[in-house]
């Protein structure tokens, strides 16, 4: 049987990008097959290539978020630099940009405008906030997001509140980015427009907020931090094992409850005590349920106690630091793990969430260096090698 092409094949994306949410929407696009021309500033390019060099020297959210595009590194405040911009989107199908609120509207790189003159062209402006209201002209930092939205009113412990561990807002807008403009080329295809895509930070991480908020809206008050605890559900928390691991366990009804107390905790009669057979009553002596299931599980090494809450039907899992995902056994046996080609040599990558069988598998292309494709890019636009060269000359291109 005939594989089938990557779904994106022979669409090309122009982004200015930076950060996480555009080069992370991008990103996904250049897996599935799309081109994807990275544009970046002369003095340093994207500034995510600063924020650390814990990748052999490369900056681990940039290696994340860019493999597989094209670099160029254009002054954009130069005419002749925004000129080039302007040449590579006419051939585009898609433009992507996250500047500041504002920025890419004085560039005419907005996506109102690139649609007005590209009709056929999908456009996303990224923001933190949106175009209007009183937060547009705002400063947006994911962490700053994360305060907006809420999400840090509900993570942490009822004494502390926390921000997530990972973006979640930038990560939020951009797969609303990528969603959006998959969204959008399928309507190209039945109608032959494009059109402009907003998304932003905000809206993106405020739908994440979907339990929380709706808790919050229609009973008057937002479920309580608890940790790795569950607000509405009692055992629901990580307990320690003999071995100094520690294991979490979810019980979602009472069935589970009376499982959990006989086959794993060795407590019959807990099935029937009024004061912990059902899950109301569980949560009301939410500290004496947890003692009960801490007491028995610390007697257990990990695996012991993992072995014994599979064996139940308990849902459970092992709390992994960053370094045992990694190396996670279940990644592992499915294959997950590729190598991407880098200024700095290969580096390990997972493959992306999206699998299609029977198609060609995900383009994990290179991490690209500041540049890397620049000559090539000017060439492509009909530049000659006189003009490439006066434009290095003046920093115009890097």
């Amino acid at each position: 049987m005939e594989r089938l092409p990557l779904p994106l094949e022979g669409i090309t994306v122009v982004a200015v990008e930076q950060a996480v949410s555009a080069p992370f929407a991008t990103r996904q696009l250049a897996d599935l097959g799309a081109r994807v021309i990275k544009v970046e500033r002369v003095d340093g390019g994207d500034f995510a290539r600063g924020y650390d060099t814990a990748a052999r020297g490369l900056a681990s959210h940039f290696v994340w978020c860019n493999r597989g595009k094209e670099s160029i590194a254009l002054d954009l405040k130069d005419p002749r630099g925004l000129d080039v911009v302007r040449r590579l989107v006419a051939d585009a199908d898609v433009f992507v940009q996250n500047l500041a609120q504002g920025a890419a509207a004085r560039l005419g790189l907005d996506a109102a405008t690139l649609c007005a003159a590209h009709p056929r062209l999908v456009a996303v402006d990224i923001s933190g906030y949106g175009a209007s209201g009183p937060y547009a002209g705002k400063r947006a930092y994911d962490m700053l997001v994360q305060c907006e939205a809420g999400l840090v009113s509900v993570t942490g412990t009822p004494e502390q509140p926390v921000k997530a561990g990972i973006p979640a807002a930038d990560i939020a807008a951009a797969m609303y980015a990528f969603s959006g403009v998959l969204a959008a080329l399928v309507r190209r295809g039945t109608t032959g427009r494009g059109g402009p895509v907003e998304i932003s930070m905000l809206d993106s991480l405020a739908e994440w907020m979907g339990h929380p908020l709706h808790h919050a809206m229609h009973d008057g008050a937002p479920p309580a931090r608890t940790g790795l605890a569950h607000a509405v559900i009692a055992p629901y928390d990580a307990y320690g094992t003999a071995d100094g691991g520690r294991v979490l366990l979810s019980v979602q009804n009472d069935r589970e409850w009376r499982r959990l107390a006989e086959q794993v905790m060795g407590r019959p009669e807990l099935a029937t005590d009024p004061a912990y057979a059902t899950n109301a009553a569980r949560v009301a002596h939410r500290e004496r349920t947890d003692e009960l299931v801490a007491t028995a599980l610390a007697a257990l090494g990990t695996d012991e106690a993992l072995a014994l809450l599979e064996g139940a039907g308990i849902a459970c899992a092992r709390l992994r630091d960053v370094r045992e995902v990694a190396e996670h056994p279940q990644l592992a046996a499915r294959d997950r793990w590729r190598e991407v080609g880098s200024p700095v040599g290969p580096l390990r990558a997972l493959l992306p969430p999206i699998t299609l069988p029977g198609g060609d598998t995900a383009r994990m292309g290179d991490v690209p260096a500041l540049g890397r494709h620049t000559g090539a890019l000017l060439r492509a636009v009909g530049m000659t090698d006189d003009e490439i060269a006066a434009l290095r000359r003046d920093g115009v291109v890097a």
